[in-house]
């Protein structure tokens, strides 16, 4: 199932790109501290709605305690994602996303490297089939590819009559980059820490409520911050702030599955999950007519490729469990 989850969680936050881009305002800039708000409203509501449904009820120092065990994974979620929205006020949708998510390859080295040393992972063939690997290189390669292409456009575009869309032209792509150092820590923490056998033991229920809460207290901070700089309450509710609200739900839609898919298979789940600036090169070509050149439609390729031998390759040891489950079944009776 984690391959189902992962895809779900790339159609998602692929959205969330969309209405993240179209809820900034390149004139505000304190756009990037409303987007924090909305996320951190919605995910707090998630959070507390969660609760219910968690089979460890935790006591407030069962909670403060767990907060601690997953503060370096939400910490670094929690900056990396406002650096991206501060970023989006000066460079195309196109161009954020893949730069930002070249953090899939860079976690999945980390994490393997985590896994070796504890022996968890001590051979790479017999954890992962030839079609895993194969899947898992072109997505990395493509996202890559896509982030060097989209870097070589800004730098181009300076210059030209363009130059506005690219504001600092080179120097715009250290927010994504940033993101893309800080988001690396945070998935591989997610891995390590949500990993079945050698992780530190919270459920995925948990580790939603955890972040939900975490993010629901930078949204007030956010919140606060605003209002000392403006010198008045910020509304999230107004009528132009709908795409900020839509870009926050479509975020927590995601983030459910993402946690799944990464407490089932977390190296495999990253770079896959991370090809979601795919979903958003397409959208943002879509309905926000943002243009895209040859070479990116070739990275877009070679991610959809790497996805579809994913795809096969799981589908593939499912019915090989099936099949074994069904000998095994026979032998019994």
């Amino acid at each position: 199932m984690w391959f189902i989850f992962a895809l779900i969680c790339t159609f998602g936050w692929g959205l969330a790109d969309l209405f993240y881009k179209k809820g900034t305002d390149e004139a505000d800039r304190y756009s990037h501290l409303k987007i924090a708000v909305w996320v951190g409203l919605v995910m707090g509501i998630a959070a507390f709605v969660l609760m219910f449904f968690s089979e460890d009820k935790m006591s407030v120092k069962e909670l403060l305690v767990n907060a601690v065990k997953y503060a370096p994974a939400s910490l670094c979620y929690i900056i990396s994602m406002v650096i991206g929205y501060a970023g989006l006020r000066y460079l195309e949708l196109s161009i954020v996303s893949p730069v930002q998510n070249a953090s899939g390859a860079l976690s999945m080295i980390v994490m393997l490297i985590w896994f070796v040393m504890i022996g968890q992972v001590t051979s790479i063939g017999d954890e992962f089939s030839a079609m895993d690997i194969a899947g898992t290189v072109l997505i990395v390669i493509g996202v890559i590819a896509l982030a060097v292409v989209e870097q070589r456009l800004s730098r181009s575009a300076v210059g030209t009559e363009t130059e506005k869309k690219y504001r600092f032209g080179a120097l715009a792509l250290l927010f994504p980059l940033l993101y893309c150092l800080f988001d690396t820590i945070g998935t591989a923490a997610d891995g390590i820490i949500l990993d079945g056998e050698a992780g530190l033991g919270l459920g995925e229920i948990d580790v939603l409520i955890l972040y939900g809460l975490t993010f629901l207290l930078a949204g007030i901070a956010a919140w606060i911050i605003l209002y000392i700089k403006t010198k008045k309450a910020y509304n999230p509710f107004a009528r132009s702030e709908r795409p900020k609200a839509a870009a926050a739900l479509c975020e927590e839609f995601g983030q459910v599955f993402y946690v799944y898919a990464m407490a089932i298979r977390p190296m495999l789940a990253a770079p896959m999950v991370a090809s979601y600036c795919i979903v958003s090169c397409i959208f943002s070509r879509i309905f926000l007519k943002e243009k895209l050149k040859a070479k990116q439609y070739a990275c877009i390729i070679l991610v959809i490729i790497g996805i579809v031998l994913l795809g096969i390759s799981e589908g593939l040891a499912e019915g090989e469990a099936e099949t074994l489950e069904a000998w095994i079944m026979q032998l019994h009776f």
